[in-house]
């Protein structure tokens, strides 16, 4: 299975605009990742009143929505699915990175950022790295926020590079 690290860290610290840097440096370098988003609120895609919508109000258990450039499944489920169950899903992609799944089994990059707080919600053997503007004492890899291709060769040589080999 694809390997899958997560980004974690406090509400409002920043995980997104980093996730997003991120994901553009392993682009650059030309891998292809997956991203997923756990929202412990609830979600909705569907448009009231769109085709898809409409399909799903009619008792559809999944509808996908294909287009020439993107495909979408909406699939109803009876309980949470776990982050491995949800991973098998995406093919054809070197990494899978999350946002989200503090309590997930799957390696993480914390954010913390000072003026949220300076305390990490993880334990260091959790973590494989930390980005952050505190002097936090963790033994594990520290990167700044500009640090982005730092951060990015790390997770190329830990979770990327190796699966070429196996």
């Amino acid at each position: 299975m694809t390997q899958v690290i997560s980004f974690v860290g406090r509400s409002n610290v920043g995980k997104t605009t980093h996730l997003e840097k991120v994901i553009a440096e392993i682009k650059r370098r030309g891998y292809k990742l997956a991203t997923i988003k756990h929202d412990v609120h609830g979600f909705d895609i569907d448009i009231p009143g769109k085709d898809t919508w409409r399909h799903g109000q009619a008792g559809a258990d999944s509808v996908v929505i294909s287009s020439p450039n993107k495909i979408a499944i909406i699939e109803k489920v009876s309980e949470e699915k776990n982050l491995d169950e949800i991973a098998q899903k995406l093919q054809n992609v070197d990494i899978i990175i999350t946002e989200g799944y503090k309590r997930g089994n799957k390696p993480k990059v914390e954010i913390v950022r000072r003026e949220r707080s300076a305390q990490p919600i993880c334990e260091p053997r959790e973590l494989f790295a930390l980005v952050t503007d505190c002097d936090i004492n963790m033994d594990v890899p520290k990167f700044g926020f500009h640090q982005v291709a730092e951060l990015v060769d790390l997770i190329e040589e830990k979770f990327i590079k190796k699966q070429d080999f196996v």
